[in-house]
């Protein structure tokens, strides 16, 4: 018997993660870039993660095996956390202790679909997550500026 297989874009896994995580938020957006383009750019997260996400000031890979990585992330705050990371095209996660951020993204045409997940991995997030739904919502306007800013062309 042959059963049907149903298979995830890397965008949907990440509204799975969204949706497995309570507390965190996921916005998405279409970015005005093909997917090769905005891959060539966040796939460099150490160059390029520090300008798009407003608090981390720099990222750095102390580990890598494959897609696997080690990182060590520098707020501006002046927190620092080292983070597991997996890195491939079209995906990021990263996990600390205390954070989880993902990004995806998926091919649309001439276009890319893009999502960013971020948010506390502390005990209780259930309870919070109603008061901290706002300043979420501010967060993902904020960072999908960015994205969106960084990929459209000068001029628009």
């Amino acid at each position: 018997m042959n059963w049907p297989i149903g298979e995830f874009d890397d965008l949907r896994r990440l509204r799975v993660l969204h949706a497995a995580l309570p507390g965190t938020m996921l916005a998405e957006t279409v970015l005005p870039a093909s997917f090769d383009r905005v891959w060539s750019v966040l796939g460099d997260v150490e160059k390029e993660f520090p300008g798009l996400v407003p608090d981390v000031r720099s990222i750095r890979v102390v580990e890598r095996d494959g897609e696997r990585m080690r990182a060590l992330v520098r707020g501006r705050s002046g927190l620092r956390a080292p983070f597991e990371m997996v890195l491939r095209p079209g995906w990021c996660l990263m996990r600390s202790r205390f954070l989880v951020f993902g990004m995806a993204a998926v091919p649309a045409g001439d276009h890319t679909r893009f999502g960013y997940l971020a948010g506390l991995r502390v005990p209780g997030k259930r309870v919070i997550a109603p008061l901290l739904a706002p300043a979420q919502r501010r967060l993902a306007r904020a960072v999908l500026h960015r994205f969106e800013r960084r990929f459209t062309p000068a001029g628009r």
